[in-house]
């Protein structure tokens, strides 16, 4: 008997299914990529995060997280990261697995529905992967300004910010947003758009300095139109693990 055809009742004794979602940042949208909000666009300190429009009910027309349900042959990681790529064509430098979300009163449907959040980022060096032209269902918004999302998508995707931001391993975060190398300023934008707010410039120097996390590389930047900034990279001890996914 297909899914479809069964009474509410029927539904109601399944297993719970299970699903994939995932919340995912970066500095700026892929070129190219629609974006939402587009009052925004021009604050570079910010956070953006892909979202797909929804074509069929429920919740025809709305925004959602990309994901899906996970099928028998993959694991839920994987599951993460092919549902994100299909949406934004693009492999995110890092994936990780963030929270589960099962309340009873979630699904649209009568079957209990289990998700699975990830989170990802998106560095500074990410490639499209030659998958054809984007998707016109999917758009970036600033993770501060999302629109109506469905089901409880906007709730998964405030938990995910909110984790993000109380991170205190910063340079962690920060070396997953840039480069290899970059400049203190460059390194303070990421700051800034993973607090939410201003850096004071003289202050985040000293401190970023006084960590022990960097190390000048002895160049400088190329191609400004002012006095070229000194470069530096992250200290071994400093660097994230590999990628998840």
């Amino acid at each position: 008997m297909r899914w479809e055809q069964m009474s509410v009742t029927e539904r109601r004794t399944m297993p719970p299914a299970v699903a994939v979602s995932t919340v995912a940042f970066a500095l700026h949208p892929p070129a190219g990529a629609e974006q939402g909000g587009s009052s925004l666009a021009h604050d570079a300190a910010m956070l953006w995060i892909p979202l797909v429009r929804r074509t069929r009910m429920p919740f025809r027309g709305l925004w959602a997280l990309p994901g899906g349900p996970t099928q028998w042959d993959e694991t839920l990681t994987g599951t993460a990261l092919r549902t994100l790529v299909s949406a934004v064509q693009r492999a995110p430098g890092y994936l990780e697995q963030l929270y589960s979300f099962g309340g009873i009163e979630r699904s649209a449907n009568a079957q209990r529905l289990v998700t699975i959040a990830y989170w990802a980022l998106y560095g500074e060096s990410g490639s499209a992967d030659g998958q054809g032209q984007p998707d016109p269902n999917v758009a970036w918004f600033s993770a501060d300004a999302l629109p109506e999302l469905a089901f409880d998508h906007a709730e998964i995707a405030d938990y995910a910010l909110a984790r993000l931001r109380s991170k205190t391993e910063y340079a962690a975060v920060a070396h997953r947003f840039l480069g290899e190398t970059f400049t203190l300023a460059r390194l303070r934008s990421v700051h800034e758009a993973v607090r939410g707010r201003p850096v004071d410039p003289a202050n985040f120097r000293r401190q970023a300095l006084a960590q022990g996390n960097l190390i000048d590389t002895g160049l400088v930047e190329t191609g400004a139109a002012h006095r070229p900034a000194r470069l530096y990279r992250f200290a071994a001890a400093a660097e994230p693990p590999a990628a998840s996914a």
